[in-house]
């Protein structure tokens, strides 16, 4: 499973911007899958990586403190997508942005868990 973010850029504090994640292919060859919970992370310059907002297959949402109420998480099972508008962007919100997918897929009746993460896209939020 590839998951390829787009839609990061430069933006003035104040602004918007919505990421995308889409997932292609399939974990096994011959298998059936499913994509669990997704999720943002960033990881800004000389920080750890973490959680900005994740989201079950079913649709429910969980966000960092730092992000409620300027961020909002959401997804379409059917074309395999997952999408962060983010809103008032702050110049603290500057990281490269990764998704993350929970996949479970099962070939000749075994199941198989698998964790995808994207190649990351930049947000730079100007002041």
């Amino acid at each position: 499973v590839q998951l390829v973010e787009s839609g990061g850029g430069l933006v003035q504090a104040g602004g918007s911007l919505r990421l995308s994640c889409a997932a292609s292919g399939r974990p096994l060859i011959g298998s059936t899958f499913s994509i669990n919970t997704m999720g943002w992370y960033r990881q800004a310059p000389g920080k750890q990586r973490e959680l900005v907002a994740a989201i079950t297959s079913g649709g429910g949402p969980d966000y960092a403190d730092s992000v409620k109420g300027r961020f909002t998480i959401s997804r379409d099972n059917a074309k395999n997508t997952m999408f962060l508008q983010m809103n008032s962007l702050i110049p603290e919100d500057t990281a490269v942005y990764y998704c993350k997918a929970d996949v479970t897929a099962v070939q000749a009746g075994a199941p198989f868990t698998f964790r995808y993460w994207g190649q990351g896209t930049q947000v730079t939020v100007s002041s």
